[in-house]
């Protein structure tokens, strides 16, 4: 089995001395693990940090087995914002949120385009707006409909619903990733018994 695709780099962990076993999000493959050998050397570090676009030919002898991955760089993102602790952050909480919701080897190239998308407007200034915005159709993407004229979201965010992107509060950014954390949490988090986020929990703690 070999097949070559795009993807954004969600986790890492250390395999033996020289290797790690990666889990990348592919454009038309779903979300994906392999193992990299020398992927912890010192040449090969940079690319692997979580959020970087890559380019990764997998290779396997059966469908069902763990294969490896051979990795190319397309795209830095993490190391744009080193300086940016919001916008880092951000980059975490949503490759962490990949890793914990999406199910291994199931494509859904929706979800793929919507955090290219996400994470290309990064630079801009209604970043965190775009990001919440990203939570939310992630959300609905997994099968959970949300729709501001139901009543039962009387705090559905006035962030979400106001086309005006300048002179956004900080409390309103707050109340937007409540509402979407709570989201998260009751629908997908404790059904499975899942671990929140910790880069999430972070992020809103910049908003107070």
């Amino acid at each position: 089995m070999n097949w070559k695709d795009e993807a954004y780099l969600l986790h890492k962990t250390n395999f033996d001395e020289n290797s790690i076993i990666i889990e990348a999000f592919t454009q038309n493959h779903g979300k994906y693990s392999g193992i990299v050998y020398g992927g912890s050397s010192r040449k090969q570090k940079k690319i692997f940090q979580i959020g970087n676009k890559i380019l990764i030919n997998f290779v396997s002898k059966s469908h069902n087995r763990m294969g490896y991955f051979n990795v190319e760089l397309i795209k830095p993102v993490s190391p744009l914002f080193f300086d940016d602790k919001k916008r880092t952050t951000a980059v975490l909480s949503a490759s962490t949120i990949l890793k914990i919701l999406l199910p291994e080897r199931q494509n859904n190239k929706n979800i793929f385009d919507s955090f290219d998308h996400m994470i290309s407007q990064l630079n801009s200034s209604n970043w965190i707006k775009l990001y919440i915005q990203w939570e939310l159709a992630l959300i609905k993407e997994l099968g959970y409909e949300v729709n501001s004229n139901n009543h039962h979201y009387t705090d559905f965010p006035k962030l979400l619903l106001d086309k005006n992107d300048k002179n956004i509060t900080n409390l309103e950014i707050k109340k937007g990733l409540e509402f979407t954390k709570k989201l998260l949490i009751q629908n997908f988090i404790l059904p499975n018994k899942l671990k929140f986020p910790l880069p999430r929990n972070i992020l809103e703690k910049y908003y107070v």
